[in-house]
C-alpha cells in the first residue's frame, strides 16, 4: 500500500513538473484567454510565433538528440533563451546554433550546461520556484506582472520581458529576495 502512495505521489508530482509549460496555453484556451493575451506586451502573432519557435527547436533537438540531454527552450518576442543539461559542450554549442538558424529567432541566450540530467526533485522545487516568484510579482504590484516571464533552473531564475528599465530592476529585486534562488539573470530587453 506504501508503494502505491509513493507511486502515486512521484506520478502527481511528474504531471506537475511536465505540466507546468501547458499551464499558459491551458489559460490561453480558455475563457480568459483574451485577456492574457491584452496583458501581454507582444501582439498575439509574436505569441503564437514565439510558441513556434519553442516547439520547432525542442523537436528539432530531441529528434538529433533523443534522450542524451535535459532542454527548456523558452522564446520571449523572437529572444530564445535555452536551459538545461547536455552530455558535452558540442552538443550544446550544436543546439546553440540550431536556435539560431530557426526563423524568426532574433538572438539566442544559450544557458545550457554540461552534466547529468537534473532530477524530477529538482524540477519540482524549480517549478515551485517559478510560482513562488510569480506571485510575488503580484504582490509588488511595481509592473504589470504579465511583462515578466519567469523560468528557473537549478535554482538560477531567468527573466524575459518587454519592460522598462525600473520595471526589470524591480522585477530583478523582487526575484533576487525571493527565498532559495540563487541567481537572477536579466534576459530582459528594454523600452524607453
Amino acid at each position: 500500500m506504501i508503494h502505491k502512495v509513493a507511486l502515486g505521489t512521484l506520478i502527481a508530482l511528474g504531471a506537475v513538473t511536465l505540466l507546468s509549460a501547458c499551464v499558459p496555453l491551458l489559460l490561453a484556451a480558455g475563457a480568459g484567454g483574451t485577456a492574457l493575451v491584452v496583458a501581454d506586451r507582444r501582439s498575439a502573432g509574436t505569441q503564437v510565433d514565439d510558441q513556434t519557435i519553442e516547439l520547432k527547436i525542442a523537436n528539432q533537438a530531441r529528434t538529433q538528440y533523443g534522450e542524451r540531454l535535459h532542454l527548456n527552450v523558452t522564446s520571449y518576442n523572437g529572444v530564445v533563451l535555452l536551459t538545461g543539461e547536455v552530455p558535452d559542450q558540442a552538443t550544446g554549442l550544436a543546439i546553440g546554433n540550431m536556435a539560431r538558424g530557426t526563423l524568426k529567432v532574433r538572438t539566442v541566450q544559450n544557458e545550457l550546461t554540461v552534466g547529468g540530467t537534473t532530477e524530477l526533485g529538482e524540477r519540482t522545487r524549480d517549478t515551485y520556484l517559478t510560482s513562488v516568484v510569480k506571485s510575488r510579482f503580484l504582490d509588488g504590484s511595481r509592473f504589470p506582472a504579465n511583462a515578466v516571464k519567469v523560468v528557473t533552473e537549478k535554482g538560477v531564475v531567468y527573466l524575459l520581458g518587454i519592460v522598462s528599465r525600473e520595471e526589470g530592476e524591480a522585477a530583478a529585486q523582487i526575484a533576487s529576495t525571493t527565498s532559495g534562488v540563487a541567481r537572477v539573470v536579466k534576459v530582459f530587453e528594454y523600452r524607453s
